[in-house]
């Protein structure tokens, strides 16, 4: 008898069909802009307005208000740190020129957000012969428009503008320094004042 030989077949496989990948849309996404403090859209008070009305202390405590100072005229400048080069050097200007401003019973304010006892230090390490008035609850810089958002070195940050007004006896803003100079600001000022009271 013959061998019988059985073929073996194999199965081969058809290779699978590859799906294509869909390739994953990559929505591009802009750097949200750090929030911005209402405080920082508020506007400086324009010439001719009436400067905003007051309550603050001073470096001994003492409340002072602008109403008490109506018939003289009245340098508000804001500054943004006790003790700081330009604000240190911005406030001896100003008392080295005082004479000046007492020469015409003109009254000197300078405000910002340090503390009395901050604001007491302050004075007696200059001896600054004006009043230093502290607004540690941001109530005279929001009135002002001079409470916002600053940069320096890169970093955002808000803070207290280093901004003056004249104000005039009468109670009206005389005219407004937006961008003050700490070394030019007394003679500036002084220049000014000449011009109106004299």
């Amino acid at each position: 008898m013959k061998a019988t030989t059985k073929k073996i077949v194999k199965k081969v496989e058809k290779p699978k069909a590859v799906k294509p990948v869909a390739k994953k849309v990559v929505k591009k996404t802009t750097a949200k802009k750090p929030a911005t403090s209402k405080l920082s859209t508020v506007r400086l008070p324009a010439v001719g307005s009436t400067a905003p009305a007051f309550k603050a202390l001073d470096q001994h405590g003492t409340p002072h208000t602008l109403s008490e100072y109506k018939g003289s005229w009245v340098l508000m400048y804001f500054y943004p740190k006790d003790d700081t080069p330009g604000c240190t050097k911005e406030a001896c200007l100003l008392r080295d020129g005082f004479p000046f401003f007492e020469g015409l019973k003109a009254v000197v304010l300078g405000v910002s957000v340090d503390s009395v006892k901050s604001h007491l230090k302050f004075v007696e390490k200059y001896q600054l012969p004006f009043t230093l008035l502290s607004d540690e609850n941001k109530a005279v810089v929001t009135a002002y428009g001079v409470w916002g958002e600053k940069k320096f070195m890169g970093r955002t940050y808000m803070g207290t503008k280093r901004v003056s007004f004249l104000i005039n006896p009468k109670g009206k803003i005389a005219k407004v320094y937006p961008d003050v100079n700490p070394t030019k600001h007394a003679d500036e000022v002084m220049a000014d004042l000449k011009a109106f009271a004299t």
